[in-house]
């Protein structure tokens, strides 16, 4: 394994490791937040502590970040790798400085969001930084799979993160809301963003056995996908 495949490693292994763990923890918080909210609602007393709201929106921000950083990762690897194989800083420049730019606009709009208080400016920091994620993963070298967009875990994954940022953006109202409208959304589009993380499970597993080693990569890439075959070999003469 050389070291462009152990680059290829870090964002599968950071997912494994940290971001599905954190999944589990805050849908966990999440379940435990709606049994108090109705045992409270019908007896008027729970034995679930207060504080699993509290702990869920606090895990729940912190999971948005990891989302939206590991994709970030994700489109980083396979960008820069077509950066330095084609040496683009010698064929346009330009494009590779808009690339670190939307990169660099993408981390700064995120952490704007974190911050801004008013709705409106929570809107304008949600949709840049969904826009970023969208530029960059329509830059060359990101493998999209766009003729199986249903079953792409390009799509799935950006998808997630542009639910995750939405409702990052909308917290605040849920907790102003007394027509509960905001928080039945939250609830919809989060249960929608763990089925589609459940899909990268599968979808990320099944990439990295397609995915080639960088020196097997000349041989691989003379196959023909479609009809599933593989050039053979000339026999050595002897």
């Amino acid at each position: 394994m050389e070291l462009a495949d152990f680059f290829g490693l870090i964002h599968p292994a950071i997912a494994v490791f940290f971001v599905f763990p954190l999944i589990g923890i805050v849908a966990n918080f999440a379940w435990a937040t709606r049994q108090r909210r109705l045992q409270t609602s019908a007896s008027g007393k729970s034995k679930i502590p207060p504080v699993v709201g509290v702990e869920h929106r606090q895990l729940g921000n912190w999971l948005t970040g990891a989302v939206v950083g590991l994709t970030l990762l994700g489109l980083a690897y396979p960008i820069g790798k077509n950066i330095i194989k084609n040496q683009l800083w010698n064929k346009d420049i330009f494009q590779v400085i808009f690339i670190l730019l939307m990169f660099a606009a993408t981390i700064t709009s995120l952490i704007f969001l974190y911050r801004a208080k008013q709705p409106l400016w929570r809107g304008v920091f949600a949709t840049l930084t969904g826009i970023g994620l969208v530029v960059l993963g329509c830059q060359d070298g990101v493998f999209r799979r766009t003729n199986e967009w249903y079953w792409s875990h390009y799509y799935f994954g950006i998808t997630a993160a542009e639910l995750m940022i939405f409702s990052l953006a909308i917290v605040p109202d849920i907790y102003k809301d007394r027509s509960n409208r905001w928080r039945i959304i939250h609830t919809i589009l989060n249960c929608i963003a763990l089925l589609l993380f459940i899909g990268q499970g599968m979808t990320g597993t099944r990439d990295l056995l397609e995915i080639p080693l960088s020196w097997q990569e000349p041989y691989i890439y003379k196959c023909d996908f479609v009809k599933k075959t593989c050039p053979t070999p000339n026999p050595q003469s002897k």
